[in-house]
């Protein structure tokens, strides 16, 4: 299990030449995802970012929705202490809040087996409407992860057992948004994968 400390930090997140991502691509994944939360008519009152590591969503809401609620958790003391987070084991922390939208970029993959489904539990119990998951897959290990600015000692789980864990609990949306099965939007047949409501 990688250590989630300054230097794994500097690698894949702080890093310029070798992070996965910046401020930029978040910020064009966050106006997507809150696009399609605004199209679909959601309310977004209340964020709860799992994982937050560099802090780069929380980032993007405080300047341009900065009126929603916005917590954000992640597992490394070293992210939380740097970056200003809760330090939260999502496989055995649960909140009593539920949330609109649900961002959990990353985190199942460190996991195994038996925490990620408590995962999952827990962020289906916080989550009131939306959920953005990233989780990289096996198959996305061997075909499209740069493997240079890709930590390849996280799980490499395969998409159908994510699919099995996801799906009693939401219905796919697409590029990983999905939507509570339990909450209250109404979808075109062809809007969701899983079902029409």
């Amino acid at each position: 299990m990688t250590m989630f400390d300054s230097a794994y930090f500097d690698r894949f997140y702080e890093a310029r030449a070798s992070r996965v991502y910046g401020a930029r691509e978040i910020a064009h994944l966050a106006r997507g995802v809150t696009g399609m939360i605004d199209w679909f008519g959601g309310e977004l009152r209340s964020v709860l970012d799992v994982g937050a590591g560099t802090g780069l969503w929380r980032d993007w809401f405080r300047k341009h929705k900065a009126k929603v609620r916005y917590l954000s958790t992640d597992g490394s003391p070293y992210a939380c202490d740097k970056y200003g987070h809760e330090l939260r084991d999502i496989s055995a922390w649960r909140s009593k809040s539920r949330f609109d939208l649900v961002v959990c970029q990353g985190v199942l993959p460190y996991l195994d087996d038996a925490q990620c489904a408590r995962a999952m539990g827990n962020l289906a119990a916080m989550t009131r409407g939306f959920l953005y998951l990233e989780a990289v897959t096996a198959r996305d290990l061997k075909t499209l992860c740069d493997r240079s600015r890709t930590d390849v000692g996280m799980r490499a789980r395969s998409g159908a057992a994510y699919r099995k864990m996801i799906a009693p609990h939401f219905d796919t949306i697409g590029a990983g948004l999905y939507y509570a099965k339990n909450g209250p939007l109404a979808f075109y047949e062809l809007e969701t994968l899983t079902r029409g409501r």
